[in-house]
Order: C-alpha cells, then sequence, then structure tokens
C-alpha cells in the first residue's frame, strides 16, 4: 500500500490484546496502519508498517512519525493505546511501579501525540483517540489503581483540553473508557471474578473497544468525549 489518498492511523501498543484489534479495525476500514509496540513483529501486510520501541522514549515517537510519514506520506489519526496497569495497595507501590506506569502512560502520551498534532495541523486536520480507565471515574475496593486513576485520570483531562485548544483548527481528541476486557494481560485471573466487575455480568471484549474508536473516527461532531465502554460500570451499582 503506497498510496497517500488513504488515511493513516497510528496504533502504540499494537502487539496484542485492544492495541492489535483496533490496528486490524483501522485496516478494515482501508486505513494505513503504523503499528508501534516494543516486541511488534515486522507485518506481511503492506498496509501495516510495524515501528518497534519503546514508546515512552521521545526517540521512538519520533522514528513512529518520521517512518509513518516516509511510507504513507502523512498521519491522519494517533490511538494512544499503550499503557501499563499495575494494581496494587497505594502504600506498596514502589518508586519503580512509579516510574514506569507514569512513563508509558503519560511520557508517551505526551512524546507522540505532540508531534502527532503538529503533522495535523500542517494537513488541516486530524484525531487523537486514548485509551484509558473505567477506574479513572469509578474507583472499586477491589481493584486498588491509584497510579491508574492518576495517569489515566490525566489523559482524560488532557483530552477535553486538547478538543478545546485544537476545535477551530481541525483536530478532535476523544477518549475511550474501558471495563476490564479479555486480553492476554489478565489470563491468570479468574474469568468469573473479572465478570463480576461489571453490572453487565460479563468481561468487554477487545472488539468492544475497537468498535468504539471506530465509532469515534466517523463521529465528525464528537470531539472531547469520554465514552465508556464498561459493562455499565460508570453507571452506577
Amino acid at each position: 500500500m503506497s498510496s497517500q489518498n488513504a488515511k493513516v492511523a497510528i496504533v502504540t501498543g499494537a502487539s496484542q490484546g485492544i492495541g492489535a484489534s483496533i490496528a486490524e479495525a483501522f485496516r478494515k476500514i482501508g486505513y494505513g496502519v503504523v503499528a508501534n509496540s516494543r516486541s511488534i513483529a515486522p507485518s506481511s501486510d503492506e498496509g501495516i508498517l510495524a515501528v518497534p520501541g519503546d514508546i515512552a522514549e521521545a526517540a521512538t515517537a519520533e522514528r513512529i512519525i518520521a517512518a509513518g510519514m516516509e511510507r504513507f506520506g502523512r498521519v491522519d489519526t494517533l490511538i494512544n493505546n499503550a499503557g501499563i496497569f499495575i494494581a496494587k495497595p497505594f502504600t506498596e507501590y514502589t518508586q519503580e511501579d512509579y516510574a514506569a506506569v507514569t512513563r508509558v502512560n503519560l511520557d508517551g502520551f505526551f512524546y507522540i501525540t505532540q508531534l502527532a498534532i503538529e503533522q495535523m495541523l500542517s494537513q488541516g486536520g486530524g484525531h487523537i483517540v486514548s485509551i484509558t480507565s473505567s477506574l479513572v471515574d469509578n474507583a472499586d475496593s477491589r481493584v486498588p489503581s491509584v497510579l491508574a486513576s492518576l495517569t489515566k485520570g490525566g489523559l482524560q483531562s488532557a483530552t477535553k483540553s486538547l478538543a478545546i485548544e485544537y476545535a477551530t483548527r481541525g483536530i478532535r481528541a476523544n477518549a475511550v473508557s474501558p471495563g476490564t476486557i479479555n486480553t492476554p494481560m489478565h489470563s491468570d485471573v479468574p474469568q468469573e471474578d473479572l465478570a463480576a466487575l461489571h453490572p453487565i455480568g460479563r468481561l468487554g471484549e477487545q472488539s468492544d473497544i475497537a468498535d468504539a474508536v471506530i465509532y469515534l473516527e466517523n463521529a465528525p461532531f464528537v470531539t472531547g468525549e469520554i465514552l465508556h465502554v464498561d459493562g455499565g460500570v460508570s453507571a452506577g451499582r
């Protein structure tokens, strides 16, 4: 795929789970995809450009944008999916935990989003979607998660700020706030325990999040939205 007319999405954390599903969803609607993670492998699909590297490093963000521009000639959408989640009682978090979570969840967002918006401005518009967590708005005593709330909550606030800052310049910013999703990250936890976290009584699927992202991509009048895809968690108990 070498056409510079097709739209292009960058997806971070794209080697597995939700990120891989989002990348696949964009390919299904004809987008070129620049897929990043530390361990991502090259793709046989010429419409997917794999760019390995740690998203917490500014140099990785620079390589992602440069490689995407070289292959596809444009950047239309950025999906900030890469993230680290560590569930511990607050006083048990270590300095290493704090550094790991803030580097990926916050530094990773900052570096790639800043560069992507610069490119989008030169093109006349674009779209940013960040994947956050329902725990930001709905703390649960069964899942201690201060670092998730600190970082993903920051992304939700940043989403609204970006939406307003760039509202008249063609760039939208939205977020998807998932409940617990059936991914390899949760393979060591009993499914029934995770399902019980949701009023709907089941886990979410990766496709639920990918569908939400595609909805936002195709909703030009929606910006500054935190779209909860959480099996009813945000509605209450």
